[in-house]
């Protein structure tokens, strides 16, 4: 799993675009914008972004490492 983004940011980055990660997510552009902001992405979303790393061949991205980032975050903000 070292090849995988260290955050969710850096996931997203692996789009040209945050609109172009949202498409491919199946989610609206307000909703990416807030996971990149967040370092977060809902539970809901996750079916949707491993999809989407997978056809990008982002190697990683699975419910486990989702989970940790969702579980990191929700630490922070509380």
């Amino acid at each position: 799993m070292s090849n995988s983004p260290s955050s969710i940011s850096a996931l997203i980055d692996q789009w040209p675009t945050i609109a172009e990660f949202a498409s491919d997510v199946g989610c609206g552009y307000e909703a990416a914008r807030q996971m990149r902001l967040r370092e977060s992405i809902a539970p809901k979303h996750w079916p949707g972004v491993i999809a989407a790393s997978a056809a990008k061949a982002i190697k990683g991205v699975d419910w486990q490492w989702l989970a940790a980032r969702h579980a990191s975050a929700a630490r922070v903000s509380a």
